[in-house]
């Protein structure tokens, strides 16, 4: 196994930059998720390293070799692609083994590797079988057994589970991660599901307007997102109008708070906006140390967790409780929503 790193990446397609100045580093045996709203360029810097495209500037290496210019099928990458591109007159086994055929292996090896590929994909007994009498679920780990034939050093999967269901999505999904931790191959999935990449990744790339935005782990990403766009892109996110008044205290909704993340990054007087999450917004009777007065305008129980949304100051801001934690609270009635120093960021506007 690999370290995989993108130096300075761009692609531009005429006029149309796709992808602009990416540097990225991975290590051996890490999960990747490219994270980001469709036209973002995550798919193509995913065919820039599986040799699909090629770079307009930059260099891509594995292991220290440099792939830039070399060939697809020299590169010993695996890829699923997101419509799984299987052959449909061939059977599961023949699709499976099919770049194996192609590169002389033998009858009895390639059947061999089908087996073993298809009873780690808890899929046993089924080679002879026709890719039409397989479900959505199925075809998915077709797919990715055959990107494993060859033992690739990386694996990539573009938008993987677009074609499946809510609920086998969230299978595949749990699936997909503990056989990459089985395995330990580098594996990079492009993906517009946060719920995806948060179940998933290792490290998270969030791309927007062609550039990397910001990259870290899932809970870095989600605990200190760098602006409002990757907030508002990771999960929910309450963001209140602000003006820094120290080094770490903010004034808002006419009270002042305490900040406990990126506060370096701004100074006394700056125009910022506050952000909390939901699940760390608590409501009460009464005022605490980091509070601003707010009114109840909806409560939603659905069961596990009960939502509160209240309005502060003309400004929406909701609370995520579970039923123990009900403060037994009304629409219309003044509360106080309770935001600690160490759940409140601050981002530029």
């Amino acid at each position: 196994m690999s370290d995989l790193n993108i130096d300075g990446v761009s692609k531009h397609f005429g006029s149309v930059r796709a992808v602009e100045d990416v540097t990225l580093s991975f290590k051996s045996g890490e999960m990747v998720c490219f994270l980001g709203p469709s036209g973002c360029g995550k798919t193509t810097l995913l065919r820039m390293i599986a040799g699909l495209e090629e770079p307009t500037a930059g260099s891509i290496t594995l292991g220290g070799k440099d792939l830039t210019r070399v060939p697809v099928h020299e590169r010993g990458i695996g890829m699923v692609f997101q419509s799984f591109a299987l052959f449909p007159h061939l059977s599961v086994g023949e699709n499976i083994t099919y770049a194996m055929r192609i590169r002389g292996a033998s009858r009895s090896d390639c059947a061999a590797r089908a087996k073993e590929l298809l009873d780690m994909m808890r899929l046993p007994g089924v080679e002879d079988r026709r890719i039409s009498q397989l479900s959505g679920g199925q075809r998915q780990r077709v797919a990715i057994a055959r990107a494993l034939a060859l033992s690739p050093s990386v694996f990539l999967l573009d938008e993987p589970m677009s074609a499946l269901d809510a609920n086998l999505r969230e299978a595949m999904q749990i699936e997909l991660r503990k056989l990459q931790q089985e395995l330990g191959i580098t594996t990079v999935v492009v993906t517009h599901d946060q719920t995806e990449a948060m179940t998933m990744a290792d490290q998270i790339v969030v791309m927007g307007r062609a550039r990397v935005l910001q990259t870290g782990t899932p809970m870095e990403i989600y605990k200190t997102p760098v602006d409002r766009f990757v907030a508002g892109f990771i999960g929910t996110s309450n963001l209140l109008p602000a003006r820094m008044t120290g080094a770490d205290t903010v004034e808002t909704c006419g009270v002042t708070l305490r900040v406990g993340t990126n506060v370096d990054r701004h100074k006394p007087g700056d125009e910022v906006l506050l952000m909390t999450r939901p699940e760390e917004v608590f409501v009460g009777h009464k005022p605490t140390k980091n509070s601003v007065p707010g009114r109840v305008t909806f409560v939603r129980d659905i069961g596990a967790t009960i939502e509160i949304l209240l309005d502060c100051a003309g400004h929406e801001v909701v609370s995520v409780l579970t039923p123990k934690d009900w403060p037994e609270v009304e629409i219309g009635q003044q509360v106080h929503v309770d935001m600690p120093e160490a759940a409140c960021s601050v981002l530029a506007p």
